[in-house]
């Protein structure tokens, strides 16, 4: 089987999975794995989807008193319809936070989350382009729904 078409059966399964905690940890694992090998993991990290947001797609918080990092992703992306490539881009943006030192205990990398476009620049250095791409295309379309 040529790899487009493996690779097309293998996106269509993913988007037609369930859309729950344990989906979210496999995407999280997968973005880690395969983007953020570089970035060690120091403290327990844990996904969730929380409430339905409009507006906060995603935030990650550390708790100071267990040291343990949760990121919370709208329930808005239970909905198969939203693509998982904005979901992706989502937990990435997050880990970018952790990486950089926002809500985890490694040293912070600059003195704001979003100075300079720090995020974006991040997600390109990481080969991420795609999920900002299709992203920005979803956001283009999402505001005028709103």
């Amino acid at each position: 089987m040529p790899r487009s078409v493996s690779k097309n059966i293998i996106s269509q399964r993913i988007s037609e999975s369930k859309r729950d905690d344990v989906w979210l940890l496999n995407r999280l694992n997968y973005l880690w794995d395969n983007y953020f090998k570089d970035v060690e993991q120091i403290n327990p990290v844990f996904i969730a989807f929380g409430r339905y947001s409009r507006f906060r797609l995603g935030s990650i918080r550390l708790d100071r008193i267990n040291k343990k990092s949760y990121i919370t992703i709208t329930g808005m992306f239970r909905d198969p319809n939203i693509p998982v490539e904005v979901v992706d881009h989502t937990i990435a943006h997050e880990l970018c936070h952790y990486t950089h030192g926002f809500s985890s205990p490694k040293p912070r990398l600059h003195k704001y989350p979003h100075h300079g476009g720090v995020i974006k620049k991040e997600l390109e250095a990481r080969k991420l382009h795609k999920l900002v791409k299709a992203y920005n295309q979803w956001l283009k379309e999402y505001r005028k729904s709103l």
